[in-house]
């Protein structure tokens, strides 16, 4: 049976980030993608222009649609935004029993622009991060969760220790704002047992980076619904964002999108 997967983000009506981005990556991946919409944006590749809400009810009926019908094998989690919605969706996480649940904690857009309001961040550490089996931030969110700069690899170890304070679950720091490399480091929690394990990341020399965490973080829940385990999820989706950005498609006068298909049959 195809694997499903579900995303829990933000819509980019310029189609390189968030529940856009999502759909063509579990499509990639030969899952079934579901999504429910947070907030809807008004952005391209030069940034983030407007941004409407999405009514936490009408978010939590989203989901009780989903998992009362098409129960999903992983669960992404994108652009949340407000407190509000954020509670919404760890009541409808915690009342459906989700699992295989990747959290991406969107604070800021590849462009600069803001996606995560300050009343939020608080709401994100206490009623999402401990439903979520992975979190995926990058340098600049994982300062926001640690509280102080990253600004070499010792000190992304140091920042997951420091979340793994108050986080239970694994935590994948992404080394791509790094001058030194782009290199990633994940930290496995198991009860008192812990690994840390370095994952190489070949730079790509290309400025069309926008969605590039969407679709890291999707391409893990997909591997995860596939059965890997996390190590294996996570190297995969690696090679697989990768190859996105290898190709260097080129679109829009900004940092433009990755190109989600490039593994897929194309026409000659």
């Amino acid at each position: 049976m195809r694997k499903k997967v579900l995303s829990i983000a933000g819509s980019d009506c310029s189609g390189g980030a968030g529940i856009q981005a999502d759909i063509k990556t579990i499509m990639a991946h030969g899952s079934y993608a579901m999504t429910a919409i947070t907030v809807l944006t008004a952005q391209n590749t030069t940034g983030v222009y407007g941004i409407a809400e999405v009514a936490s009810e009408f978010v939590e009926q989203q989901l009780d649609c989903i998992f009362t019908d098409i129960f999903p094998d992983a669960v992404k989690i994108g652009m949340v935004y407000r407190a509000e919605i954020i509670r919404s969706i760890a009541r409808k996480l915690t009342q459906h029993q989700a699992r295989n649940v990747v959290l991406d904690p969107v604070m800021v857009a590849t462009s600069g622009g803001k996606l995560l309001s300050n009343d939020a961040i608080e709401a994100l550490k206490t009623e999402l991060m401990p439903l979520a089996d992975l979190i995926t931030p990058n340098i600049p969110e994982a300062q926001c969760l640690c509280g102080f700069d990253i600004r070499s690899k010792a000190e992304m170890v140091s920042a997951a220790k420091k979340i793994a304070t108050t986080y239970a679950g694994n935590i994948l720091i992404k080394g791509g704002h790094l001058v030194e490399s782009a290199d990633d480091f994940l930290l496995l929690q198991n009860g008192d047992q812990r690994a840390e394990i370095w994952l190489p990341g070949e730079r790509i020399k290309n400025p069309n980076s926008h969605g590039t965490g969407c679709t890291l973080s999707t391409a893990i829940a997909c591997n995860l619904a596939a059965g890997e385990d996390l190590e294996e999820a996570v190297k995969k989706a690696k090679d697989y964002v990768t190859g996105a950005l290898a190709v260097n498609l080129d679109l829009g006068a900004g940092s433009g999108p990755l190109d989600h298909g490039f593994w897929m049959i194309r026409e000659p």
